[in-house]
């Protein structure tokens, strides 16, 4: 259990992937949202994980994030 607690206490800037919670946290983006984004063909921030889990590439998300000026299309 302690073992648990501790990685449960990494920063978000400092994981590798992040549930959409997480994501929407960390970039102030809603879950919705960013569910919507990860349904676009190619999305370079989705980890599929199983056919019902899937996780967010902290890195590959923030990279995304850069590179656009509107994510009302998005």
């Amino acid at each position: 259990m302690a073992a648990n607690k501790a990685l449960e206490n990494i920063p978000l800037n400092e994981k590798l992937n992040l549930t959409v919670q997480e994501a929407a946290a960390y970039t102030g983006i809603g879950q919705i949202k960013l569910r919507s984004m990860m349904k676009e063909p190619d999305c370079p921030f989705l980890l599929k994980v199983s056919s019902h889990r899937f996780l967010v590439r902290r890195k590959e998300l923030e990279e995304y994030l850069k590179s656009k000026n509107d994510l009302s299309e998005a």
